[in-house]
């Protein structure tokens, strides 16, 4: 009978031990979240505190009374110690409170939902675009380590490390649009098109087509397809470099030997099997790759006069807006993080020995 119990006993332990494993990575991962979270707020919250930038003068105006000066002190509760100060910021940002625009005189929240989706168009496109090309370039030029095919393509890669971006967008933007006439100029749509688009999801590639305006759609694809372009460059330099470096780890396998030696075409050994085995950590650096253009595309979106958040960032930041700044920093903060945890999930997609 003891023993009989104590198989039994033994028999839940090791049944529940699955599902305890579980809760317990579940609650690692949350609490990570939130321990990252919280640092990022801390962070942007002492920039703003930090930065030589008045946030009363900037609402009230340099020429305010000592007066209507201390009242939106006051109001402000900047007389309060800094961690009180912070955790009134915790919890507004909690509840989407960032505060108003002195720009715009509105919810600096209904200004980032507004301009987001124009820079997560222009960063998806540009992502297709660098995936597309980068990881074939990659590949070539890992297979083909030390011949000219691997040097025009490292080479080609620095050249986009290299060029800055604002150089990059005049020169493309006189030669492709005032020389050549071969694509739209700055903005998202000719100004002909404006505001006939139902908005639905903010982007508009989407939108007209859901709207079943195929000539503003195409009007939108020949407005973007020059600046996710170069923004694309950058990301399939860094995306055909990291590519080249799994490859060329890979191709040193057994298994790539093994796979030869059983006489499997070369093409079925480096675009299937070691192709998919590079695909599990090229999530990572593709995922990484798309944050950094979501918050780095503040040049791209000045010079193409692009309505996105770094446009939006780069104006607020110029004017003093420091309810703006702090806002737009967060949602690039909570980006990075999101799609840290998108690639961790995709991994073990790809990856079963990860789950």
């Amino acid at each position: 009978m003891n023993n009989a119990a104590g198989t039994a006993t033994q028999k839940r332990r090791e049944g529940s031990s699955p599902l305890l494993k579980r809760l317990r990575g579940l609650t690692t991962v949350l609490l990570s979240i939130i321990a990252t979270l919280v640092g990022l707020l801390f962070i942007t919250f002492l920039i703003g505190r930090v930065m030589p930038i008045d946030p009363v003068l900037a609402i009230v105006g340099e020429r305010a009374s000592k007066e209507v000066y201390d009242a939106a002190y006051l109001s402000l509760g900047l007389d309060k110690p800094l961690i009180v100060q912070f955790g009134v910021f915790l919890q507004q940002v909690f509840t989407g409170d960032f505060g108003i625009s002195r720009l715009t005189a509105r919810p600096v929240s209904d200004d980032i939902i507004r301009v987001f989706p124009a820079t997560l168009e222009l960063a998806s496109v540009a992502t297709v675009f660098g995936v597309l090309f980068g990881v074939p370039m990659g590949v070539i030029a890992a297979v083909h380590q030390g011949k000219w095919q691997d040097q025009l393509i490292r080479l080609f890669g620095l050249f986009g490390y290299s060029m800055p971006i604002f150089w990059l967008g005049l020169m493309g933007l006189l030669i492709f649009y005032g020389i050549l006439g071969w694509v739209g100029g700055p903005g998202r749509l000719d100004v002909f098109y404006d505001d006939l688009v139902p908005v639905i999801t903010g982007m508009i590639l989407v939108d007209s087509l859901i709207a079943g305006e195929i000539d503003i759609f195409w009007n939108a694809v020949s407005h973007i397809i020059l600046p996710a372009s170069l923004l694309g460059y950058y990301s399939l330099a860094y995306i055909s470099r990291m590519t080249r470096s799994f490859m060329l780890e890979q191709l040193t396998q057994e298994y790539i030997i093994t796979a030869r030696v059983k006489g499997l075409s070369e093409h079925a050994v480096i675009w299937r099997h070691a192709l998919g085995n590079v695909m599990i950590p090229l999530i990572t650096v593709i995922a990484l790759s798309y944050a950094n253009l979501l918050e780095g595309s503040v040049l791209t979106e000045v010079i193409f006069a692009w309505p996105g958040l770094g446009q939006y960032l780069t104006t607020a930041l110029l004017s003093a807006d420091m309810n703006a700044v702090m806002g737009g920093t967060v949602v690039v903060g909570l980006i990075f993080i999101g799609l840290n945890l998108f690639s961790d999930f995709l991994y073990k997609v790809v990856d079963p020995r990860a789950r």
